[in-house]
């Protein structure tokens, strides 16, 4: 898409990178609503939260029941005739997340969100950005205030979503794979990327759903 044809589709109240966002992800779960975070105030007007919203789904496929979260923010969601024909929209990746319920949340998964925001503070603080096979420690439990052995996260290509090219650029779906802490210590130890580790989970872990109650 060209200037001209961006200034033809769209106005400066649209959204172009999040109507990208929404219509691939509208064809994975064309029938649902999904439950919406957002952000307020946005952090361009000072608020602490650097993604600007954050949608789940409640997903059940094949007798299994699973989150799916996906961000929106680490793109350029917005207007912005600066970014028609960008190589990446923004930092080139939004988020999205595959989680098994877990007990203690009767009231929903809602520390994935604060989960989620701190990751974006530091790419936003840092300038850094994740790609297929990263991975980094979350400090601790990644859901705090649990025994959960899940302390870290390696990142892979959502296998569903995968990656699309926006108005503003290229970006892809970084989906959050939670390892324990055994994981991470071996993937330091070796000095490899998680592409290994990941292909492992994937034999039996297709979707590549992060299971709180995973020790091994």
């Amino acid at each position: 898409m060209n200037l001209e044809e961006y200034k033809e589709k769209f106005t400066e109240d649209d959204a172009p990178g999040w109507l990208a966002i929404d219509e691939v992800v509208e064809k994975l779960y064309p029938d649902q609503k999904p439950k919406h975070w957002a952000a307020t105030p946005h952090y361009a007007v000072g608020g602490s939260d650097p993604i600007d919203g954050i949608s789940f789904y409640e997903v059940e496929r094949n007798g299994e029941r699973y989150y799916h979260f996906v961000t929106y923010g680490f793109s350029n969601l917005y207007y912005d005739e600066e970014s028609v024909g960008e190589d990446f929209s923004k930092f080139g990746f939004e988020l999205t997340f595959r989680l098994k319920p877990f007990h203690l949340d009767e009231d929903g998964p809602t520390w994935v969100f604060h989960l989620i925001q701190n990751i974006a503070r530091y790419v936003f603080k840092s300038g850094k950005w994740f790609e297929p096979g990263h991975y980094m420690p979350a400090n601790g439990p990644i859901r705090l205030k649990s025994d959960t052995k899940i302390t870290g996260i390696a990142f892979a290509l959502d296998p569903e979503l995968g990656e699309i090219d926006t108005p503003h650029g290229h970006l892809q779906f970084l989906q959050m794979y939670g390892i324990t802490d055994a994981e991470l210590s071996a993937l330091k130890e070796s000095g490899s990327t998680a592409e290994a580790l990941l292909e492992n989970a994937k034999q039996i872990n297709p979707l590549l759903l992060t299971d709180l109650e995973r020790i091994s």
